[in-house]
């Protein structure tokens, strides 16, 4: 009840306004550590993945021979290299799935300071 009504009592000049939750975490550095964890392994896959999954037509369209060769039977290096994006698809989920264990690590972390912060300030009994 006196949260309620600390929180509708108007400001008057000269006071500072309480901080949100999201000052809190976007000045946290773990955070800022993780947003760019997060984005490094972004970017790096995502070229990866583009540059993985428009070689094929290039080569197709700039190496006809050598992508026609024949590997086994019918199946050329091109049909090979088709099938394989699907292997590469399910490397790149898999390599996600380890990464985002440690991003879910991270984001705990942050998760645990804010609610220390909010301790400090006396908004919360702390974590439940």
């Amino acid at each position: 009840m006196a949260d309620q009504n600390k929180r509708k009592t108007p400001l008057r000049a000269g006071d500072v306004p309480p901080l949100s939750d999201w000052d809190i975490v976007a000045a946290n550095d773990e955070f800022k550590d993780l947003m760019a964890a997060k984005a490094r392994f972004i970017v790096v896959a995502t070229l990866f993945f583009v540059s993985y999954y428009f070689a094929l037509p290039v080569l197709v369209g700039y190496a006809p021979q050598f992508m026609a060769t024949p590997v086994i039977g019918p199946v050329n290096i091109a049909y090979l290299f088709a099938l394989s994006q699907f292997f590469m698809a399910w490397g790149l989920a898999w390599l996600y799935l380890r990464k985002a264990a440690q991003f879910d690590k991270m984001a705990e972390n942050v998760l645990r300071h804010l609610q220390a912060q909010k301790v400090l300030r006396g908004d919360s009994e702390g974590p439940k």
